[in-house]
């Protein structure tokens, strides 16, 4: 199995903090275009400024070992063309553990590093003992190594103060971009070894465009994992995820495909069988329902290498026409959009099985709704020659603690398209 960061098609296990994608776009715009600074000085002062300022800088950087530690690591990353290989990431969170820091990557594939610093703390925080705390979180963008998130956190009386501090690596330099404190409003050490907790900040850009405090979500895994679990996940739950798909979702096997969706299975798996985005989509005109006919081979050859269904079947679970051999697909439209915060898969448990099938046991942890076990899964996969993989059934795992999957939103019914778009093609 190939241990890398990148997953097939688009990245399905985005971690964005609570921050809607259009704003965070605007603030790095405002940023770029030196918003936040626009004083100007004479030529003589500027150049004695500038010395200052890298003098200060200098200053920083020596005394600050996040950078002195992080930027070697990150160049020799760099230098070694490896910014996406997860054996990197492995050994950064560990060198940082090394130098006694409890480190974790940011999607949490990596035991964390001193775990024990992090329990100890949770117990001073339930018995109301003064403590301190640091965790390393090694960022990344879409999966290629970006930063450094460092959590300094302090409790007394049972509550906790968090600072928390952002470093990017760009261009051989490491730096401290920004520092926010927040009060942690929710805390919880999990029974499943995560340990999340969350806050609001003011941030005087975010409030000019949304009159509103930036919020912070953290989600630590702080006891270890099997690492063939992890191996696993990323192989087979990970590419899939949770976002505009229910496959996961609901109850369904190879002899009844329940309530299974396959629009959104042709939107999934479309990219990983062709090599590229789906062709079909929304109409300019967002108040128009755009209707398209796919060529049976063309539709059945997606969902047909990753799910086991015949012709039939599958043509009486989505809507067909005979007389030209095609299926209708309508895209996902404005009226169908989720909110983009998603929780990720993490397996726990395997079982291989005598007919070389794997059956799997997934946590569904939601980091934006502070929850660790959303609920539970059984996802039964059959492994394929070539690295293919077949989804054969998923259970969702009984449990009075069960909760919703609130960020999906299932595709309008043909009665409700019609009554959004009226028919309009």
């Amino acid at each position: 199995m190939e241990a890398d960061m990148r997953f097939e098609g688009k990245d399905r296990y985005k971690q964005k903090m609570g921050r809607n994608w259009f704003v965070l776009l605007l603030i790095v715009l405002l940023s770029i275009s030196g918003c936040a600074d626009t004083s100007q000085t004479e030529s003589g002062d500027d150049e004695q400024g500038n010395g200052a300022a890298k003098s200060g800088k200098e200053a920083q950087e020596k005394a600050d070992p996040v950078i002195e530690i992080g930027y070697e690591l990150f160049r020799d990353a760099e230098e070694a063309g490896r910014m996406e290989d997860l054996e990197m990431f492995r050994s950064i969170v560990n060198q940082f553990g090394n130098h006694g820091y409890a480190a974790v990557d940011g999607r949490n594939q990596i035991d964390m590093t001193e775990p024990e610093q992090v329990i100890s703390f949770c117990g001073k925080v339930d018995a109301k003992e003064e403590g301190e705390l640091t965790i390393l979180k090694i960022n990344d963008l879409e999966g290629v190594l970006d930063g450094i998130v460092k959590y300094d956190l302090k409790t007394k009386d049972g509550e906790v103060e968090a600072t928390t501090s952002y470093y990017k690596y760009k261009d051989q330099d490491m730096e401290k971009v920004s520092t926010a404190g927040f009060h942690a409003d929710r805390w919880e050490y999990t029974e499943d070894g995560y340990l999340m907790f969350s806050g609001s900040y003011f941030s005087e850009q975010l409030y000019v465009l949304t009159m509103s405090e930036a919020s912070e979500y953290a989600a630590f895994r702080v006891l270890p994992l099997d690492e063939t679990c992890r191996e696993l996940n990323r192989q087979y739950i990970l590419p899939a995820g949770y976002e505009r798909n229910n496959l996961f979702l609901v109850d369904w096997n190879e002899n009844d495909f329940g309530t299974l969706d396959f629009y959104d299975l042709y939107d999934l798996f479309y990219p990983r069988v062709n090599g590229g985005q789906i062709p079909y989509g929304m109409d300019d005109n967002l108040g128009v329902g755009a209707v398209y006919r796919i060529p049976e081979d063309e539709f059945e050859n997606v969902i047909q290498r990753y799910i086991n269904i015949d012709s039939g079947t599958l043509q009486s679970k989505t809507v067909f026409y005979p007389e030209d051999g095609t299926y209708e697909y309508k895209p996902r439209g404005f009226y169908e959009v989720e909110y983009p915060e998603y929780p990720y898969p993490e397996v726990v448990q395997y079982t291989e099985n005598s007919d070389g099938t794997i059956t799997l046991t997934v946590n569904v942890v939601f980091p934006y709704a502070g929850i660790s076990k959303v609920y539970a899964h059984e996802v039964v996969v059959r492994p394929l020659e070539g690295g293919g993989v077949q989804y054969v059934s998923n259970r969702v795992i009984p449990s009075e603690e069960n909760q919703e999957g609130t960020w999906h939103k299932p595709r309008l019914t043909p009665e409700q398209w019609e009554e959004m778009y009226g028919g309009m093609e």
